[in-house]
């Protein structure tokens, strides 16, 4: 490893293992129990106490902030991923072993469940130490110029997992039981790519060992004598407008978080429940090709005008364009269109989400400063999970009782409320000093090396 690796060499594979198990623990999930038959009210529930781990990742950040340093807790989270990764490929060969004489295997979706959750625990600490290393290893102005460089690979893993990855699954198996043989026997599939994820993780824990500097900051934040924790939750909990930051936080990404656990459900159903009908191969294929183009131009158009225009002018649309995609989904539930609208309605949702989640992402990096500023970037983010686990653990049932077309109405009812937040921010103090303060570093794109 070279004295000052560029943070090209690192940051975009940070970032892409740090998103990946996040959506592959809470949408993937999703469509493998919907792949193997089990219903929506029971996927949504128990797939929505997943986030758990990243709500509660607020009480051992100050843990990773006060021992040892960020560089080796996410190499061991990292090492810890792929072993994750690794039982969850040994529990779906043996549940393909079992699944041909018995749909529906409650112990497999319990042990899988158990797995998927440890996996949770280990990627929030993987968050937590990712975010505190960024902070830690890049100077304030590669902090600005990162800030959308690291979004966009979090997302492209997002993508890929959510997309490539779920299509080339379902195309290994023909996407189901009742097709066609492919190259491997259904459920089989899963087992392969949870094996993939594996090797991947290793892979990369292996090349960070190998890249990642060792910043002089990056050591216990605590001083001796002193109460980390206790410390880290009271300069957060005590910052001016607090109460405006947490609101905001809590409700912003409400939309998204009712549609995160149904669409995948809608777009996989058949159409004889009110649903779509899409193949896993299919439904990978949009998510992995338009949506992948789609989330990288948002992320890009999201970044440019946040650095042109800042947050505070760019907020009000990105969060119209952030709860559009609610309104797509009740003209796709009551109309029923083909593969190519279907294809432009969720690449569109990609587009605004890459948009709008980037001022989200600009907003957590604002509000969380000072001494313990891994801690806080957790607490708001742990926050955020919060605002995200229980609509999700919600929407099964309220799906199964209003119908997918009236769910979808009541989802983008609700998403209102990111609208009526909007004005709390320009009452932040803090956001307007962090965005001068930015911007006072003139980053050129010299200072990335």
């Amino acid at each position: 490893m070279r004295a000052n690796p560029s943070p090209w060499a690192y940051i975009p594979s940070l970032y892409f293992l740090e998103g990946l198990p996040y959506i592959i623990i809470n949408t993937v999930s999703v469509v493998l129990y919907a792949d193997l038959g089990f219903a929506n009210d029971q996927i949504a529930f128990w797939t929505g106490w997943l986030y758990l781990p990243w709500t509660l990742k607020m009480l051992w950040s100050p843990l990773v902030d006060g021992k040892s340093t960020k560089r080796r807790w996410l190499l061991g989270a990292q090492t810890a991923m792929a072993a994750v990764f690794l039982l969850l490929a040994a529990l779906n060969a043996w549940n393909a072993f079992a699944h041909a004489q018995a749909a529906n295997n409650l112990t497999f979706f319990s042990l899988s469940l158990f797995g998927f959750l440890a996996g949770a625990f280990v990627s929030a600490t993987l968050d937590i130490a990712t975010d505190g290393y960024y902070l830690l290893a890049l100077s304030a102005p590669q902090q600005g110029y990162f800030v959308g460089i690291r979004t966009i690979f979090y997302r492209l893993a997002m993508i890929f997992g959510s997309g490539i990855l779920v299509a080339a699954t379902g195309a290994l198996a023909k996407a189901g039981p009742d097709l066609s043989a492919g190259a491997v026997k259904w459920p089989q599939n899963w087992s392969l790519m949870f094996l993939f994820l594996a090797l991947l993780f290793a892979a990369g824990a292996l090349w960070h060992r190998f890249i990642l500097p060792k910043p002089a900051a990056d050591g216990p934040a605590a001083v001796k004598g002193q109460n980390t924790w206790a410390d880290a939750f009271k300069t957060y909990f005590t910052q001016k407008n607090i109460l405006y930051i947490l609101i905001f936080i809590l409700c912003y990404r409400l939309g998204d978080a009712l549609l995160e656990k149904i669409v995948p459900l809608f777009l996989l159903r058949g159409t004889n429940e009110g649903a779509m009908g899409l193949s896993v191969q299919s439904y990978g294929l949009i998510k992995g090709t338009l949506g992948l183009g789609a989330v990288i131009a948002g992320n890009l158009a999201g970044g440019w005008l946040l650095g042109r225009y800042g947050f505070k002018k760019c907020i009000w649309p990105f969060a119209v364009i952030l709860i559009l995609p609610n309104f797509f989904y009740i003209y796709m539930a009551y109309c029923t269109p083909g593969l190519a609208v279907t294809a432009l309605l969720i690449t569109l949702e990609h587009f605004g989400n890459g948009l709008a989640l980037m001022a989200f992402s600009v907003f957590i990096m604002y509000v969380s400063q000072g001494k313990y500023k891994t801690s806080h970037y957790a607490i708001s983010t742990g926050i955020m999970a919060l605002g995200m686990m229980v609509p999700s653990m919600l929407s099964g049932k309220w799906q199964m009782m209003l119908g997918y077309g009236g769910y979808f109405i009541l989802a983008a009812a609700l998403s209102l409320c990111t609208l009526a937040v909007i004005p709390l921010t320009f009452k932040i103090k803090s956001i307007e000093e962090t965005e001068k303060a930015f911007r006072g570093h003139h980053m050129k794109i010299s200072d990335a090396d």
